[in-house]
């Protein structure tokens, strides 16, 4: 059965429009789930510089996160039931059609604009997985967009010492609000008494001084993982700047890749994607992670003012939700 749902699409550069599109509404297979859209959040890094500022194969589907609530329910599903609200990366759409493997079940005590903010902190769990500095070592963050926020709450919240890192005003206030403790414009220099202490610094800027700055700040075999993506270049730094600190620091330089950690759960292997999203729920529930006026919802319909809103840096919090209920 043929059916039709509401989608936001980036239809030229720099435009984004909500249109009707086809929608497959037969009866899911086994293991799908079918459900309407309860609300999306928009990537201002993903998004914006790899969709919306496209130029070519348009129109695309932009798309980050979605919590929707199931209506229909795959016979080989048995935990799952018609009205369980779920957590998937799906696309910014009135309707969702998922794999019951691509889903996470919200626990009943989160608000759904909440759940979403677990993909946000998903990123930087991997390097939580990953990271061979332990806690209380010192730890840095660099970019206080919503990735680099929530990586400093949640390193702070497992016992390491976060230094908070940005030079706009509005983030540090941000992260101040959330009880972030140490909060800096730029990582230390040479002299001052962090320098060259950090076990780890998480660059989720994507700037490429702020990375030099980082391989200089860590202790020696010290980690910097490339969180941030460098969408453009924005300095005229040397390599050789970055080789050198890197050469004679002992620097362990790699990327953040979130997706190093496997979707699923496996053996011999240490936690999953979809695992530390459950794990992101249950912390937010817990009150461990605080999300209280960091986001603001918006009707889909606004989907163009929002989208030149993060790409001009106009929006007054620190992340853009879409509340589909606001059709």
């Amino acid at each position: 059965m043929s059916g039709k749902r509401l989608q936001v699409l980036i239809t030229a550069p720099q435009q984004a429009e909500l249109v009707e599109t086809d929608f497959n509404e037969t009866d899911p297979a086994g293991d799908e789930i079918l459900g309407r859209t309860l609300v999306t959040l928009i990537s201002a890094g993903t998004e914006l510089s790899g969709l919306y500022l496209a130029t070519i194969n348009l129109p695309r589907q932009p798309g980050y996160t979605a919590v929707f609530e199931a209506e229909r329910v795959g016979t080989d599903i048995t935990d799952v039931k018609p009205g369980d609200r779920l957590f998937t990366m799906g696309p910014h759409a009135s309707r969702q059609r998922r794999k019951r493997s691509e889903c996470v079940p919200v626990p009943a005590e989160l608000p759904p604009e909440k759940a979403l903010i677990a993909r946000m902190m998903c990123v930087s769990m991997s390097t939580l997985t990953t990271t061979t500095a332990r806690p209380p070592e010192p730890v840095a963050v660099t970019g206080l967009g919503p990735v680099g926020h929530f990586a400093a709450q949640i390193f702070q919240m497992c016992g390491y010492e976060v230094l908070a890192v940005d030079p706009i005003e509005a983030r540090r206030q941000d992260a101040q609000a959330v009880g972030i403790r140490n909060i800096a414009q730029r990582l230390p220099d040479k002299g001052e008494p962090l320098f060259g202490k950090f076990g780890l610094v998480l660059e989720c800027s994507g700037h490429e001084q702020a990375a030099l700055d980082a391989c200089k700040a860590v202790r020696k075999r010290g980690e910097v993982v490339l969180v941030g993506v460098p969408w453009a270049k924005k300095t005229d730094l040397s390599a050789f700047d970055v080789l050198h600190a890197v050469f004679h620091k002992y620097v362990v330089l790699r990327s953040g890749w979130e997706w190093e950690v496997p979707t699923q759960p496996a053996e011999f292997r240490v936690n999953s994607i979809l695992g530390n999203i459950a794990a992101a729920m249950k912390w937010l529930v817990e009150g461990r992670i605080k999300t209280d006026g960091l986001y603001e919802s918006h009707s889909p319909r606004d989907a163009q003012q929002c989208y030149q809103d993060l790409l001009n840096r106009r929006s007054k919090k620190l992340v853009t939700l879409f509340d589909w209920s606001k059709l």
